[in-house]
């Protein structure tokens, strides 16, 4: 018996100290990187011979960028082109020709909407810049740098519609960029060059994202933010701090693929042609003010443009929220394979991907996410009723044994072979199982997990409300029971916001224990009696959601538990 808690102990204490890192060792700040490096990342340089890429070439760094300049003031300081879409507001350089200006319509940065949109790009020269570039690398040829300023026939890019770039080098080559947008986050950008020189040009297309700074992560180890991509259809994941050490990592030439910078809920992706060979690479470089800049691109195939001939080369890049819905709905449209693996759903995606598509299923038929994750709590339960039932009822019998297993360890207290042996034959006798209580919690892991995940790392989580004071699901329970709720006018630290959903936690909890059998060792009771509180505070810092859930859970235990007591009562 004491063997078997022992076990149930050792697995909730497990649980606890799994989902309880993160509250009790918040993840430490990035180092700084000690080591300084010049080079900066650039365009990819055109191969001699093998299509590899040559050793990354310093650029001329952006005068601007010395100064103290505000988002506004650069973009007003340059000309550039409009974007108008549903759900992107922003612009592009005309210089450089880059997409550089996004900010995303139907997301913001508190939950209200009237907070400032999120920002996704920010043009080159900031101290965060964040932009994609798209081009051609080709040795001995004036071709477009970053600096050109192209010809356009259009200042407004519509969603469903393009604007055309155009660049003459005076020496025979007309280069031409057409861009345009769908309705939602991906660009399409279509470079080709005319040949009217008398000499076949060989040239290497080229697409880059560019970030500066490191942003700030969340630091958990479940999701990635960083740099990534899928090659061959496996995703190679490649953290800030990793790439500071190694500066370069490239990649074996595939066919197709994507590759781009990624955070807990944006990404910036290039997928170029995904019928050509193509190399990839992720790079990192410091400046010499101490500036971090990572980027991420890509070296198509030698396209050799003969006399009187054009050659042309199509690309996408991807730039906004990661909707899963979208990202597989893109799989289709543009043949990029494994773009859902954007969406860090873990070693664990065969349970989280479609926990997280059943509640988003539910979501569309309840419309409330909160709705969503009670019902699917019941189809799980229901689920799972079987075996749930078969434990309950074995544990009812083992509390109404608990009386008798008292008896027998004031009779052979100092025997502890003789009272094991006594006590195995009652549970034979009564066909009682004294590991039943582990089984409920052993199932209510993996939901657990799923459910977390979910709600960690999926954009349809953010911001979603239930009813009440909960306005993010995705947050904690925002009220204290050390200000009473908001009744007294005190910010408690954030280890005192014990809000009303976990306090039902913890009570539910505590309920659910009086109902199985308690353990016989005084300390093993004592300790038992004591996880209610714990719990409490560990998931107080839990996304709102989650303790939604383990509290409805809890209470559907804890009127199943009822009913079979009641029935084995009535029975005897």
């Amino acid at each position: 018996m004491n063997d078997q808690k022992n076990m149930m102990l050792a697995i909730v204490l497990s649980v606890a100290i799994l989902f309880g890192f993160q509250f009790l060792f918040p993840p430490a700040e990035q180092p700084v990187q000690e080591q300084q490096t010049t080079q900066e990342g650039g365009v990819p340089n055109a191969p001699a011979g093998n299509p590899s890429f040559a050793p990354q070439i310093p650029g001329a760094e952006d005068a601007a960028q010395k100064a103290v300049q505000t988002r506004t003031e650069k973009l007003d300081a340059s000309a550039r082109i409009k974007i108008e879409s549903p759900r992107l507001h922003g612009s592009l350089s005309v210089q450089g020709g880059r997409i550089d200006d996004l900010t995303l319509i139907d997301y913001h940065e508190e939950v209200s909407d009237e907070s400032p949109e999120i920002t996704l790009l920010n043009p080159k020269g900031l101290k965060n810049a964040y932009y994609a570039e798209f081009g051609w690398s080709a040795p001995n040829v004036d071709v477009p740098t970053a600096d050109t300023v192209w010809a356009t026939d259009s200042q407004t890019l519509k969603a469903g519609g393009a604007v055309n770039l155009t660049w003459d080098n005076g020496n025979g080559l007309l280069f031409k960029r057409t861009i345009s947008l769908d309705d939602n986050y991906v660009f399409t950008v279509n470079e080709s060059v005319t040949n009217t020189s008398g000499e076949a040009v060989n040239l290497y297309p080229y697409g880059l994202v560019s970030r500066s700074g490191t942003p700030k992560t969340s630091g958990f180890f479940i999701l990635h933010e960083g740099l990534l991509g899928v090659f061959d259809g496996v995703l190679e994941e490649v953290d800030y701090d990793d790439l500071q050490e190694k500066a370069t990592k490239k990649i074996d030439p595939v066919q197709g693929g994507w590759i781009g910078i990624t955070d807990k809920y944006w990404l910036a992706a290039l997928i170029p042609d995904q019928s050509a060979m193509v190399n990839h690479r992720f790079s990192h470089y410091r400046t010499d003010d101490g500036l971090d800049k990572y980027q991420t691109d890509y070296l198509g195939p030698q396209l050799t443009a003969e006399p009187g001939q054009t050659v042309s080369f199509k690309s996408n890049l991807f730039a906004g929220a990661k909707e899963l819905n979208l990202l597989t709905k893109y799989e289709d449209e543009i043949g990029v394979s494994e773009f859902d693996l954007a969406i860090d759903f873990g070693w664990f995606f065969f349970i989280t991907k479609p926990f997280f598509m059943a509640l988003s299923w539910l979501h569309g038929h309840l419309g409330n996410f909160g709705l969503a994750i009670l019902a699917l709590t019941i189809g799980v339960k229901l689920l799972f009723f079987p075996l749930a039932n078969t434990s309950y009822r074995s544990m009812a019998k083992m509390k109404t044994l608990s009386p008798k297993i008292k008896e027998l360890q004031k009779k052979f207290g100092d025997d502890k072979q003789r009272l094991n042996q006594e006590m195995m034959a009652l549970y034979k006798r009564e066909k009682a199982n004294p590991a039943s209580g582990c089984l409920p919690i052993l199932l209510q892991i993996p939901v657990f997990f799923a459910l977390y995940k979910s709600l960690f790392v999926s954009i349809e989580m953010r911001h979603a409300p239930f009813y009440g004071w909960i306005h993010d699901l995705s947050a904690p329970d925002p009220t204290s029971i050390f200000n009473m709720f908001g009744l007294i006018p005190w910010d408690p630290p954030q280890m005192l916001m014990i809000g009303v959903w976990p306090l039902l936690m913890g009570i539910s909890m505590f309920l659910q224990q009086r109902l199985n059998p308690q353990p016989t060792d005084p300390m093993q009771a004592k300790m038992m009696m004591f996880l209610p509180v714990v719990f409490t505070f560990m998931l107080a810092s839990f996304p709102a959601g989650l303790v939604i859930y383990w509290v409805w859970n809890n209470v559907l235990s804890i009127a199943q538990q009822y009913v079979i007591i009641k029935r084995m009562e009535k029975q005897k």
